[in-house]
């Protein structure tokens, strides 16, 4: 047996190979907290070289950001790892995306709005599949 079909060490062992659902759920957050990292260095790119009416709330929400992009990177390396408590946040994290792009579609942002939400909706779906939580030893 290779490293990937049992993770020693993890919590809930679970021999077997990795099912697709949580390889795909593991994938998406660490996109998206990719993603997520680009967007806040340019933020702070902006915070560092524009004259901000309010240097305060542009370093919240550069520090939101960045907290959100450790939010997602962190998840999606202990679902690598399968880590069963990292399941729930998971969960949370990518079920908060939805009425962020609900909100961008219904204001007139489609092109940014329709991927978060299906983003959002996918990510939640792949981790209430039964195969990923049998694969987290989740009951």
């Amino acid at each position: 047996m290779s490293r990937r079909d049992v993770q020693v060490g993890a919590v809930g062992e679970v021999p077997g190979r990795t099912p697709a659902t949580l390889r795909w759920a593991v994938r998406l957050l660490l996109v998206e907290g990719a993603g997520l990292a680009a967007v806040t260095l340019w933020l702070v790119y902006l915070d560092l070289t524009s004259d901000a009416a309010s240097v305060p709330g542009a370093v919240s929400v550069t520090v939101y950001l960045a907290l959100m992009t450790v939010c997602f990177a962190g998840v999606g390396f202990a679902l690598h790892r399968r880590r069963r408590w990292a399941r729930g946040p998971g969960i949370v994290v990518s079920m908060l995306q939805m009425p962020i792009g609900l909100t961008m579609l219904q204001t007139g942002q489609p092109w940014i709005g329709g991927p978060l939400f299906v983003l959002g909706l996918t990510g939640a779906v792949l981790l209430f599949a039964p195969s990923t939580r049998i694969a987290l030893g989740v009951r």
